[in-house]
């Protein structure tokens, strides 16, 4: 299983792996920032705490949408 995934990601093009670890890491930036904001008890940014609960799982939502998306175009390709 490892080697196909390996396979499939040597086949692509050099824009295209660029694309998927741009893709890769902004999900991991929009999740690590969706719970930073949830878990960080002394976050520097001043939300009452329903708000952020709030705003903290829109972020984790938007990163998940994104990674979807994202991995629902490559396979159409």
């Amino acid at each position: 299983m490892l080697q196909n995934l390996k396979d499939n990601f040597m086949k692509k093009s050099l824009k295209e792996r660029f694309l998927l670890f741009i893709g890769v890491l902004f999900f991991l930036i929009y999740l690590t920032f969706g719970l930073t904001i949830i878990f960080w008890e002394k976050l520097p940014l001043r939300l009452p705490f329903g708000y952020r609960i709030a705003l903290g799982i829109v972020m984790i939502l938007y990163a998940i949408i994104r990674f979807l998306r994202f991995f629902g175009n490559n396979n159409e390709e």
